[in-house]
């Protein structure tokens, strides 16, 4: 193997050995990480839907009011 030969092999794109058995032990790791702890995680999904609501509030404009622009009036545009 010559030297031009081996510096190719190096920089050949792809993933290597390490990153996928580091990419195996972490889905393994993430799947037993959600079995043990689903009952915890699971009883928390009430709570976040409540903590939720104030940012969907937030980011569309409350109640749907329509009242702070006068030119968008949906009463005029239907008549």
């Amino acid at each position: 193997m010559t030297t031009h030969e081996h510096e190719h092999h190096q920089t050949e794109p792809g993933v290597s050995k390490q990153k996928l058995a580091l990419i195996g032990f972490l889905i393994v790791a993430g799947f037993f990480l959600f079995t043990e702890h689903r009952a915890h995680l699971f009883g928390f999904l009430p709570f976040l839907l409540l903590l939720a609501c104030p940012l969907l509030h937030s980011f569309h404009g409350g109640h749907g009011d329509r009242k702070t622009d006068p030119g968008n009036n949906e009463q005029d545009k239907k008549e």
